[in-house]
């Protein structure tokens, strides 16, 4: 299921891109539906440029919380002994 929102999210954003480039440098601008569904367009590129900033900082906390390495987690840790104080 991820992957078809990966996917369908990449294909609005094509989709979009389309548009704004056919206002900007074809003649996009001279027909009044284009016109709207490019504002439509430039306005759902923000909107999806902001929700993925969040998702992407608030899904995973990896790096920032010092988990590196997800399967530390699972596995049993065991403390190395230190070789001065073991006799």
């Amino acid at each position: 299921m991820p992957i078809a929102i990966f996917i369908l999210t990449r294909l609005l954003f094509i989709t979009a891109m389309v548009f704004i480039i056919g206002y900007v440098f074809g003649n996009f601008s001279k027909s009044v539906t284009l016109t709207k569904i490019t504002k439509v367009a430039s306005i759902f590129i923000l909107v999806s440029f902001i929700v993925a900033n969040i998702i992407f900082f608030r899904a995973d906390r990896g790096w920032r919380c010092g988990n590196y390495n997800r399967s530390d987690r699972f596995e049993n840790h065991h403390q190395q002994k230190d070789s001065a104080k073991v006799r």
